[in-house]
């Protein structure tokens, strides 16, 4: 899984390499966001690092994906901010207001993870602090490349090694992660383009030996070849929700302070589910067989770290978790079967807080199998510019 090559070696050889880390099989990863670090109060999972840590390897994966924060470690990484809660209907983060200091927090972390031979995803959702609004002062490509530079910067370079890569911005241009840019505003775009293509080049400048992305989970219709030639590999969030009107027949409508939404979901998803499993799974399929051909055609390797099923779900009265794991583990299997991923996730609700499906440890052991004893992608490796 570890281990470094050269340019010269790079050149002559196919396969996948991230960060200096040449693949040998495919990735199991799973996405703590930002909840690895608010989610710390008494009984929310991640308040004893060791543990979570420990049970994670025990499911079998190898990397983690978590919200580093960029723009805080930019404006002060050892102060304390408050930070506004993004919802409070769903279980990743904190739903009420919370305190956070990132470092030397960030550098604990990664430091666990080493120890058990987990690689770290850095990625960020830009949270939004109570007293500064420093999501609105980003104000172009090359200050979003600076904050990312100076959070590299404020990594310990013996911690470096344990990097898999860096995702610029969770699911761009997504409003809510990115409220310094206008709610219409389109990735595939020449300013969309420009934006991922200006502020990784800031970054590759200083930390040449990052593997970069930015991840999406929207204008899927519009992928081409052209629009992934500055990212090192590709990581969509995908769902079946995407290539469907589930949601809509569901009447989900995204409710984020409002537990209207998952009433409804309690009243309609799992029995219109069941109803026909095979025309859900064939959407899914359709969404998962679409980034393949985004993969083959670029010529770049994809992760996922967000998928396959239902975006939102949780523990929660009448709320079943055996249709979830089935439709997600369909997923992950027809994931596997392209040979286009380098990094998978069994879903979305990977994290201790998620009790129903963190408890089922014959699953996640089952499916981080399947995912290992997948193929990698086997394009040629890519030299950075």
């Amino acid at each position: 899984m570890g281990g470094c090559i050269t340019s010269r070696d790079v050149a002559m050889q196919r396969g996948v390499t991230l960060s200096g880390h040449r693949l040998t099989r495919p990735l199991a990863i799973t996405m703590w966001d930002f909840s690895w670090l608010e989610r710390r109060w008494p009984g929310a999972g991640y308040e004893d690092w060791d543990q979570a840590l420990d049970e994670l390897k025990e499911r079998g994966y190898d990397a983690v994906r978590i919200d580093a924060y960029p723009h805080l470690i930019a404006a002060g990484a050892e102060r304390e901010w408050e930070l506004l809660p993004c919802w409070n209907q769903h279980d990743w983060g904190s739903p009420a207001r919370c305190r956070v200091r990132v470092q030397s927090a960030l550098n604990e972390f990664i430091a666990k993870c080493g120890e058990r031979g987990l690689l770290v995803g850095l990625s960020t959702w830009f949270r939004e602090d109570a007293s500064e609004n420093l999501c609105a002062k980003i104000a172009s490509p090359e200050e979003l490349g600076r904050i990312w530079k100076v959070t590299l910067d404020s990594i310990s370079p013996e911690l470096r090694r344990h990097i898999l890569y860096v995702d610029f911005c969770n699911e761009f241009p997504a409003h809510i992660s990115t409220p310094f840019l206008p709610k219409d505003f389109k990735r595939h775009s020449p300013e969309g383009e420009r934006w991922m293509r200006d502020s990784i080049a800031v970054a590759r400048r200083a930390y040449p030996q990052f593997s970069y992305t930015f991840s999406i989970d929207r204008e899927f219709e519009t992928l081409r070849e052209p629009n992934a030639a500055f990212l090192d590999f590709l990581e969509p969030h995908v769902w079946m929700t995407n290539f469907s009107d589930f949601y809509q027949q569901v009447g989900y409508k995204w409710e984020l302070f409002d537990a209207v939404g998952y009433e409804k979901i309690v009243a309609k998803a799992e029995t219109l589910y069941r109803s026909n499993p095979a025309h859900w799974q064939s959407r899914q399929e359709y969404g998962i067989n679409l980034l393949a051909k985004w993969s083959r055609a670029s010529g770049k390797p994809l992760i996922t770290t967000e998928c396959w099923g239902v975006v939102v779900f949780k523990d929660w009265p009448l709320l079943n978790w055996d249709w979830v794991k089935d439709l997600t583990e369909h997923g992950v299997r027809t994931a596997s079967a392209t040979g286009c991923w380098a990094a998978l996730a069994t879903s979305n609700f990977c994290g201790p807080q998620f009790k129903g499906m963190w408890r089922d440890i014959a699953w996640h052991r089952r499916l981080t199998d399947v995912i290992h004893h997948g193929k990698l992608p086997n394009y040629p490796l890519q030299l950075k510019s």
